[in-house]
């Protein structure tokens, strides 16, 4: 379970940032490692089997988990407590339906990608182009939902501000 937060990051304490921070890199970690695996079922394919196509699917992977998986909440003074719409819901919600769907992109691909490797079994091809290309989908998911989110937060905080200002 994530905690959510509603003060601002100079606010909280130091034992609380470096929670924060610790979390991130872990999530990372599990990206790079999802790259990882992936990778390996994947060197099949001649371009991905490079050492460097290795590094950069990690690198991608914990990009991904970086970026995607805690997205960033609006300042508070922007929500409202609205009754639950129905239909689609707002660009937040599409937002969360995104990362969710990148996440369990790239979990699907990480975890057959391990059993073929646990249970030694020889991937063809063409599935592991498939395999790769989910993959890639799903980091690529996660990293668009988690930089629109940041600009998002961005732009909201410097509205805020410009408020203030003119007030």
């Amino acid at each position: 379970m994530i905690i959510k937060r509603s003060v601002p990051w100079h606010a909280r304490s130091t034992l609380s940032r470096s929670a924060h921070v610790i979390a991130r890199i872990g999530l990372a970690l599990t990206g790079a490692a999802c790259g990882l695996f992936v990778a390996e079922v994947s060197a099949r394919i001649d371009p991905v089997g490079s050492v460097e196509a290795m590094l950069a699917m990690m690198l991608y992977g914990a990009a991904g988990f970086y970026l995607g998986i805690d997205l960033p909440q609006a300042p508070p003074d922007h929500h409202m407590h609205l009754p639950p719409r129905r239909g689609l819901g707002t660009s937040a919600d599409m937002l969360e339906l995104l990362t969710a769907a990148g996440i369990f992109l790239t979990a699907v691909a990480a975890v057959v990608s391990i059993s073929s490797i646990v249970l030694d079994e020889t991937v063809e091809a063409s599935t592991a182009g498939i395999i790769c290309l989910s993959w890639a989908i799903g980091a690529t998911m996660q990293i668009a939902a988690g930089i629109i989110a940041r600009t998002k937060l961005a732009r909201a905080v410097k509205t805020a501000k410009l408020a203030l200002f003119f007030r």
